[in-house]
């Protein structure tokens, strides 16, 4: 079971600047806390994005020593590939692929067949500074902006990712929650005993009531890597308007603690994460929904 915390996705659509040191403390806290991976920053335009502007500077102050979680960084082209593959710290660069011709626009600024060549660019300096590509395909398992929509066509791009350029590691992902228990577990009993060489995650958006019977669905078809966000902060602000969460990683903790599945996260440390959330998103309004 490997458990993925995004404070990235978590902050980048918000609409007030998260300073820098306060990035700090709590990306560390998540890091001893014990997830698998802790997707941390972006190397992206800030123009696009301008939450993820100091992810350098966040970089810098992360304590690493302690941890055994990996460091994953968004990018979305050959330039911010370089960029973050400069840093030694970081382990996994992570790229947004959608099956939504435009959405991938709208997000990336290219085609579907030109992020292809964007991704098989990527890959090349992975493979040359030692990284490891996680490329997120989004829009798995729905489409709101009428293009055409088959879990097969999902399928079908997932195995060109993995035989044509050899990505190993594929969150199917549905960034704007549209995923539901009917989609979610056909097309992952398809894809992982087809593809058994490839580590497949469910990058998942919900609301409140619905994130459990999405994650019990991906769990019962074979998926045993899911991304989320503490409080259920979150969502892409190239998508829509109005955002749709992450599913909370303290309830996925708890849903599979509960049914003596091991999470590696570690509950005080974890709580203490929790308890910097309404600093970091809203004093305000602590709570998305």
């Amino acid at each position: 079971m490997k458990l993925i915390d995004c404070p990235r996705d978590a902050m980048q659509g918000l609409p007030h600047f998260v300073p820098t040191a306060l990035k700090v403390k709590y990306i560390n806290t998540l890091l001893g806390a014990g997830f698998d991976t802790v997707d941390f920053g972006s190397f992206v335009s800030p123009k696009a994005i301008p939450q993820m502007r100091d992810t350098a500077q966040v970089l810098e102050g992360l304590n690493l020593s302690t941890t055994s979680s990996k460091l994953l960084a968004i990018v979305a082209n050959l330039r911010g590939a370089n960029d973050a593959a400069a840093f030694d710290q970081i382990d996994c660069l992570g790229f947004p692929f959608s099956i939504s011709e435009t959405f991938q626009e709208r997000n990336t600024g290219s085609s579907i067949d030109e992020s292809m060549g964007r991704v098989e660019d990527i890959q090349n300096v992975c493979k040359k500074t030692g990284k490891q590509l996680v490329v997120y395909i989004s829009m798995a398992f729905g489409n709101p902006y009428g293009d055409p929509y088959h879990p097969d066509i999902a399928a079908e791009w997932a195995e060109r990712l993995h035989k044509e350029l050899e990505v190993n590691i594929l969150a199917m992902s549905d960034t704007v929650g549209s995923s539901t228990p009917e989609l979610i577990r056909p097309l992952f009993e398809q894809l992982i005993p087809a593809f058994q060489d490839v580590e497949f995650g469910a990058h998942l958006h919900s609301t409140p009531e619905a994130w459990q019977e999405k994650i019990e669905s991906a769990y019962e078809a074979g998926c045993r890597r899911f991304d989320g966000a503490l409080r259920g902060y979150g969502g892409c602000p190239m998508a829509k308007d109005e955002l749709t969460g992450n599913v909370a990683s303290e309830k996925m903790v708890g849903y599979f603690t509960e049914r003596g599945i091991a999470t590696g996260v570690d509950a005080s440390i974890l709580n203490e994460a929790l308890m910097q959330t309404t600093a970091i998103f809203d004093p305000l309004d602590p709570m998305p929904f």
